[in-house]
């Protein structure tokens, strides 16, 4: 199978170069013999469009595509345009900065390639997953955010997640096939899960890992985000 792995990206000039290189160096695990990544630069005002441009010449670069978008239109706006790119039969979302672990990989295809799950979410909350702390203060407001929207989403939705907001989902492609991305933002998480939901897909959490970081390190999500991810919550549920 191949895999097609996405890579939002936002002035992340900081931590690019070691997202891209711990991607090409991540073990897919079985079942994968081909891969791609798609790397969707949402208009960055910083260095980060030149520091992907100068791995360039490292071995494996061939592995990667770089897309752009002239000004920054939000994180669902990067899933549309990777997703539409992506070739492999499984999709894997992998966030532009050193939160998410691609040495997790193995653990989140692992449910799919065995037939067992159509999608994959990877918890922060679940019991065996791992956090490094960096910003407390912050995570105690997105922590408890996080898992208050999970229970919202699944109240509507019918599903058992303890992690909605996760970075790391991956996709069956048939499944991602039958879902158009509305939500430019932040709220393309309870979008994609709602939808998900309502095409009957089969939905499984695993562990990961997780490095927190808080708005100093770059951090970009905000209250108004999750305002708008209750909205997208029911709207999705309903229609949409």
């Amino acid at each position: 199978m191949k895999l097609s792995i996405v890579i939002p990206v936002f002035s992340e000039e900081r931590t690019i170069s070691r997202v891209i290189g711990r991607v090409l160096a991540a073990p897919m695990g079985d079942g994968f013999d081909e891969r791609e990544v798609i790397v969707v630069d949402d208009g960055s005002a910083d260095g980060t469009v030149a520091a992907i441009e100068a791995m360039a010449t490292r071995e494996g670069w061939g592995d990667v595509v770089l897309l752009r978008h002239e000004r920054n239109r939000g994180k669902g706006a990067a899933l549309r345009t990777g997703f539409a790119k992506a070739t492999g039969d499984v999709v894997l979302v992998q966030d532009g900065d050193l939160e998410y672990d691609p040495a997790d990989y193995p653990a989140l295809l692992g449910p799919i390639v065995r037939g067992e799950a159509d999608v994959v979410y990877g918890t922060r909350f679940g019991r065996g997953a791992r956090q490094r702390a960096a910003g407390a203060t912050v995570w105690n407001w997105h922590g408890r955010g996080n898992r208050l929207l999970t229970v919202l989403s699944n109240m509507v939705t019918g599903l058992s997640l303890t992690d909605m907001e996760t970075g790391h989902k991956v996709f069956r492609r048939d499944v991602l096939s039958r879902i158009t991305i509305r939500e430019d933002r932040f709220g393309v998480e309870p979008e994609l899960t709602a939808k998900v939901a309502r095409l009957g897909a089969r939905v499984v959490e695993v562990p990961i890992s997780y490095s927190r970081r808080g708005y100093a390190e770059g951090k970009k999500i905000g209250p108004r985000d999750a305002v708008r991810a209750v909205w997208c919550i029911v709207r999705y549920w309903v229609g949409g």
